[in-house]
């Protein structure tokens, strides 16, 4: 293949990378606390010595250089459940995972474990203030409730808070694959500093107009290099015909 072919092949590389994640976003447009990915790429410039025309020394080709995720906040989706919470700005709840470490998550399903500490919809303890669970005696578990700086409250009085923690850097705060994030030094916020919501979740924040009409864009895109290609095929039989006939 001569050089436009491997900026064509590039550039719908990176297309099918964009379909992908739009999909992805689309797939988890009703995902509690989804946050939206956008694919992120970078200009590869490669410099020849020689070149027929000056301008043709110099090629730009698309990389994939990973995905970002849109911190906007989703809105709130009420629930029957006074102990599900919505995280009111940045941050996420921290979360034990199976092999002992910490995730976080904005899906805001909270319930009471069998062990006593709270947990999410799928059984992982969340952690409070200082990476620690919250349990709940038995006879406080028919009267919980959340206030506004995340501390669960039982008939006799609080038995916790629940943490959130913010990061510096969004974009050290990457997707597991099960609805929750791996980061790295992350700060605790103190009761004065968190807002929850409770009574509800956060809802994803796709918005399905906006991911169609990327697909859309996509699509068109596509369909363009594939005719740039064809028509470089087109210009390639047509040279090699010529220059068959003075053979």
């Amino acid at each position: 293949m001569d050089i436009s072919s491997y900026v064509l092949l590039s550039h719908e590389q990176a297309l099918r990378r964009k379909l992908d994640v739009a999909a992805n976003n689309m797939a988890n447009m009703s995902t509690a606390g989804f946050k939206r990915e956008q694919p992120v790429f970078r200009e590869y410039v490669e410099r020849a010595d020689q070149a027929m025309v000056p301008d043709a020394k110099k090629t730009s080709f698309v990389l994939d250089f990973g995905q970002v995720h849109d911190t906007a906040s989703g809105s709130f989706e009420a629930t029957s459940n006074p102990l599900d919470v919505m995280i009111d700005g940045p941050g996420y709840l921290a979360v034990e995972t199976p092999a002992g470490g910490t995730a976080y998550t904005r899906a805001g399903y909270v319930k009471v474990l069998d062990s006593g500490d709270l947990g999410t919809a799928g059984g992982q303890r969340i952690l409070g203030e200082g990476g620690k669970p919250i349990n709940v005696p038995v006879e406080e578990q028919a009267n919980l409730s959340v206030t506004d700086d995340g501390t669960v409250m039982g008939r006799e009085g609080p038995l916790g808070r629940i943490a959130v923690t913010v990061f510096d850097d969004e974009r050290g705060v990457a997707p597991r694959g099960d609805g929750m994030f791996d980061a790295q030094n992350g700060r605790e916020l103190p009761a004065a500093e968190t807002k929850l919501r409770s009574g509800g979740i956060e809802s994803s924040n796709v918005q399905p107009i906006v991911e169609t009409t990327s697909m859309v864009e996509i699509l068109r895109a596509y369909q363009t290099s594939v005719q740039l290609s064809q028509s470089l095929s087109d210009m390639r039989k047509s040279a090699i015909d010529r220059l068959g006939r003075f053979s």
